[in-house]
């Protein structure tokens, strides 16, 4: 792989925080084009540094991307997928293990009905006048290096269509699996929900705890996810997007960018639980982008050990009226960092745009940071949007009268953090992965136990 010219004591690239706000790389070129000119950028750029609102950077320059492969004739279902998806009654599902669509499945009913449910390699062969006009629509291809790649590499993904008027009751589940160390996955999803249309979506993104040191004594063995989502909600549309995602303990990179698009009186509720990763960068926005549309942007998420955690989620309203609410919670154990900043931008002419950001994160660790930088940029004047945020610790009070209840402190702790969680873990109204994102929470805490004992003793 060529070597990127950098010129010695030069910082190498500063990615700002703000929205993509505008439209993306599918300007009519074709998937062949729009490879080409992503394989140019990533051969002329380098790997990102975001800086963290002064106080602080994410890097990837730690990352050993010539030491990864795409393994893109990968095959079987990894035990992780078997293990961790719950059985439950679903519409369809795709599974990519490393850079290889292994399984997919699709009820025989919902395709006689015209849903599709494939890898996007498949849908531009055999459905390119319907994906073509969407894919990359806003998303893309050259803000850094791990964007361009996925743009110029990307194998298999994932392609779901459900067609006008078509509503499902069950999920769609979409699956993004790395079994072991030394794998670049980049995974690249479209999401086409057609007018009046009504349906679930459901995203795990898992990885197998994995050793991070080779046998050989060399460095720290390395795996990627570099993922790219992006869904398109047509007039009167409805869905409901939820995201789990954990990496276990190995040493997984995530650097991702996912984007919804709200059409005129549709509707979006977004859900992301970022559980596990050894460094994980998500840009998430939710875009507003004709009158009527109303969206709920949720999200929880939990850093543990080592971890760092860098979220950038944007409540991006084009045109008015239109409302959304953001409400995002988060913890942190260990040594971990983790940061969530939050911006509502409402563009020039969206009036009668309703909105409200709040963010509220748990220190569980003397040793944890965690940032909340909830913002707003407001370009018109006909609207309500405001922010607020909270960084706090266990409340001493709270754990006492629990413990006079009957509960020892770690079952006290416990029910707090669980209950701190839990408005937004009701709201996935999907009992299966609720009690699978309950499940994960509870083994971090029980995971913590000795951290949390002593931080409470410190203080």
């Amino acid at each position: 792989m060529p070597e990127t010219a950098v010129k010695p004591g030069r910082h190498r690239e500063a990615t700002l925080y703000e929205a993509l706000a505008g439209a993306g790389a599918g300007d009519g070129r074709t998937l062949a084009q729009l490879r080409e000119v992503a394989l140019a950028h990533f051969y002329t750029t380098d790997l990102p540094v975001w800086r963290r609102s002064g106080f602080w950077s994410t890097s990837l320059q730690s990352l050993d991307l010539d030491r990864l492969e795409a393994q893109p004739q990968a095959t079987g279902v990894p035990e992780v997928v078997t293990r961790t998806l719950p059985e439950r009654p679903r519409a369809g599902r795709i599974v990519q293990n490393g850079g290889a669509v292994v399984h997919v499945e699709l009820d025989r009913a919902l395709a006689e009905r015209g849903v599709i449910l494939c890898s996007l390699e498949d849908a531009f062969a055999e459905h390119a006048e319907l994906v073509s006009p969407w894919y990359c629509k806003r998303l893309p291809i050259d803000r850094h290096k791990l964007e361009a790649a996925n743009a110029a590499f990307w194998t298999g993904g994932a392609f779901l269509y459900v067609p006008p008027g078509v509503t499902v009751e069950d999920p769609f589940e979409i699956v993004y699996a790395i079994d072991g160390p030394g794998v670049a996955q980049y995974g690249r999803t479209l999401v086409l929900g057609g007018p009046t249309s009504e349906f679930r979506v459901h995203e795990y993104d898992l990885a197998e705890d994995f050793d991070a040191a080779d046998d050989d004594g060399q460095p720290a063995r390395q795996s990627l996810h570099a993922g790219a989502f992006e869904c398109y909600l047509q007039d009167g549309a409805r869905c409901r997007v939820a995201q789990f995602q954990d990496w276990g303990s190995g040493e997984v990179f995530d650097c991702s960018t996912r984007f919804v698009g709200v059409g005129r009186d549709a509707y979006c509720h977004w859900l992301p639980a970022l559980l596990g990763g050894h460094l994980v960068h998500q840009h998430l926005e939710l875009a507003v982008m004709e009158k009527g549309g109303d969206m709920a942007f949720r999200g929880l998420f939990f850093a543990e050990e080592q971890e760092h955690l860098d979220v950038f989620a944007v409540d991006l309203h084009e045109t008015g009226p239109s409302g959304g609410d953001v409400h995002w919670r988060g913890t942190a154990t260990g040594e971990s960092r983790a940061s969530f900043e939050g911006l509502i931008q409402i563009d020039p002419g969206a009036q009668q745009t309703h909105t409200y950001l709040q963010i509220h994160t748990m220190m569980l660790s003397p040793k944890a940071r965690v940032d909340a930088i909830p913002s707003v940029l407001v370009s018109a004047d006909d609207v309500s949007a405001s922010h607020g945020g909270t960084v706090g610790e266990l409340d001493e009070t709270a754990i006492f009268y629990m413990q006079t209840r009957g509960l020892d402190r770690a079952a006290a702790v416990r029910v707090i953090v669980e209950g701190f969680f839990e408005p937004l873990v009701a709201e996935l109204q999907d009992e299966a992965l609720e009690e699978l994102v309950r499940a994960r929470v509870a083994e971090k805490l029980a995971a913590a136990r000795e951290d949390i004992e002593a931080y409470a003793t410190s203080r």
